[in-house]
């Protein structure tokens, strides 16, 4: 019996649960997976009740990104787990639900919903979660931490509060994370969107990084909702967190518009289609379909008017090019 399931196809968050697992082998298992695929922690039950955990996981190029639910407990990286599984990152914690302590060498913090709490992962600490938890995490390695941010140490951990109308550029980036470790409809993500904000978020050069990782944010929800005949900029403005009017500013920014970027990029994903000779089953209707335009005749009067050729002339080269006979 598996409890590792992939929340989507390739690159898609994957989940993993002590549900259904032999309560005596659930601390072993959950220390197990999380040394793995997030950082290494020894972990406690407070209440001596069998431990109740999920997990989600998403590794987006160099970063990785987590949700985390879990019944109360501790849990600790001490000096000999930072020397047994060096994370070499620094972490961030955005708490969603249940108060959390954290124990540090230069004291105790509280941590509450809607405060994120940042520091060096291979620092020894030790949290607690009376009450369960929810949070999101973003861990970052130690490098590109400091090549994105100019920051080369963190000597204490840092909180900062994310909830609405508390640090922008926080709030953004937790937005983004949970948005993107989710085992239902993930929202893609990229590396240099999650790397602006956090930019963003320790100050340096925030108000060009920002607009960035917007715009990256978008491009990339875009691009992974192209068969939605309904897509909008309104659709795509929500779901980065953003108005519709400053998101149609972000791509002025780029002489672009959301809807012009939309088509462009539908019209690529059909040229590649039609010139891709595994994919000649399908017909044209069935490309226009597959790329988000509601009727084959106006992605023909699209694809001719914006690329230059007719999406038949495309698909007849792709057709002779897979009957000419291997030399």
């Amino acid at each position: 019996m598996t409890h590792v399931t992939p929340a989507g196809g390739g690159g898609a968050p994957v989940a993993f649960s002590t549900a259904g697992l032999p309560e005596a082998q659930r601390i072993e298992l959950w220390e197990s997976h999380n040394a793995e695929a997030l950082i290494g922690l020894r972990c406690r039950s407070m209440s001596g009740a069998a431990l109740d955990a999920t997990e989600v996981n998403l590794q987006v190029d160099r970063l990785h990104l987590a949700r985390v639910r879990g019944s109360s407990h501790v849990v600790e990286r001490d000096a000999g787990m930072v020397r047994s599984r060096p994370a070499e990152s620094v972490a961030l914690f955005f708490s969603l639900a249940g108060e959390a302590f954290f124990y540090h060498d230069d004291g105790v913090r509280t941590v509450q919903p809607g405060q994120m709490l940042l520091c060096d992962a291979d620092r020894p600490f030790m949290r607690g979660f009376s009450r369960g938890l929810e949070e999101l995490v973003l861990k970052v390695p130690r490098e590109l931490f400091t090549e994105a941010t100019g920051i080369t140490d963190v000597p204490k951990p840092v909180v900062t509060g994310f909830a609405a109308g508390a640090n922008a550029h926080a709030h953004d980036l937790a937005r983004m994370v949970g948005a993107a470790a989710r085992d239902e409809d993930p929202v893609p993500v990229t590396e240099q969107a999650l790397l602006d904000l956090l930019a963003a978020l320790t100050g340096r050069d925030h108000q060009g990084d920002l607009t960035t990782a917007h715009r990256s944010a978008a491009q990339a929800y875009i691009d992974a909702h192209l068969s939605d005949p309904s897509l909008s900029a309104a659709q795509v403005a929500a779901a980065v967190g953003l108005s519709t009017r400053h998101l149609s500013r972000v791509f002025a920014q780029v002489d672009t518009s959301v809807p012009r970027y939309v088509l462009g990029r539908r019209l690529e994903l059909a040229r590649r289609l039609l010139e891709k000779p595994a994919a000649t089953s399908m017909t044209i209707a069935e490309i226009a379909h597959h790329c988000g335009f509601s009727s084959a005749a106006h992605f023909s009067h699209a694809f001719t008017t914006h690329v230059g050729e007719r999406a038949s002339d495309v698909r007849r080269r792709a057709v002779a090019a897979r009957a000419v006979p291997l030399p």
